[in-house]
């Protein structure tokens, strides 16, 4: 009994699922994986499987058998998805389309954005040493790998930008934490020649949430509506200071 629970447990299922069944529900997230146009987040899967059922055995059962394959199961901005073979990629580049290139002002700004967020456009000019256009962060925009996340709590109250999901995605990063750091930098050849005194590569970090120093981007709308005046109070019982004698007929009054 104990070495069938165990066949169980490898297979993926929890302990009351037959190996059969289970396979059933491995094929199951296959095919959720594969129809997927967009990475599936873990929610998503387990919404469409039994309760229970040992969701991350199936995936890395599935990230084994693809493994070898010119299709990888691969992980990216925390969700799932089936993406070519890194080592097959160069190969398959040339049936795609021309890749649209950004100009280097975007590559360094959007290498700003992503290390440094949340980032005004101030600094973004202050660390690149050179003004930059608005359509630069406006074409970061449009591909929807950079976005506005709220204002600093500053003069002029600037904008701050910060990286998107989209971001992740697409450059395959889990997190943003998968950035790489000073060594790998080095290595890849993207840093040469000396460097200065405590030069460094900050720790990124996109928190959604807003930073102590930022505001959200929309204020709440100022209320300009006037109060209806109060109506007059009643007059005191035996206040005839405040009561007027009842009129004639011909409109005089007694009194």
């Amino acid at each position: 009994m104990t070495a069938l629970r165990a066949d169980l447990h490898i297979v993926g299922g929890t302990e009351g699922t037959a190996p059969a069944e289970n396979d059933e529900w491995y094929r199951l997230v296959e095919a959720i994986l594969f129809a997927a146009s967009d990475p599936v987040d873990e929610k998503v899967l387990k919404a469409r499987l039994p309760e229970g059922m040992d969701l991350m055995a199936l995936l890395d059962r599935l990230a084994a058998e693809y493994a070898p394959r010119g299709v990888n199961l691969v992980r990216v901005a925390g969700m799932w998805a089936l993406r070519t073979a890194s080592d097959l990629g160069p190969l398959l580049i040339r049936e795609a389309g021309p890749p649209k290139k950004l100009s280097r002002a975007a590559i360094e700004t959007l290498a700003i954005v992503a290390y440094h967020q949340p980032v005004t456009r101030a600094e973004i000019e202050e660390i690149r040493g050179v003004t930059i256009s608005t359509g630069t962060l406006d074409i970061l925009i449009e591909t929807g790998w950079v976005r506005l996340r709220g204002r600093r709590r500053a003069p002029g109250r600037p904008v701050t930008y910060g990286t998107t999901e989209d971001f992740l995605v697409h450059f395959g990063l889990d997190s943003i934490d998968d950035l790489p750091g000073l060594d790998e930098l080095k290595g890849a050849g993207f840093l040469e020649g000396r460097l200065p005194s405590g030069f460094s590569v900050p720790m990124p970090s996109d928190d959604p949430n807003l930073h102590e120093d930022e505001d959200p981007l929309e204020e709440p709308p100022l209320d300009f509506s006037i109060a209806p005046d109060a109506e007059p109070a009643a007059p005191a019982a035996g206040d005839e200071a405040a009561t007027e004698p009842p009129a004639d007929k011909d409109g005089t009054r007694k009194g």
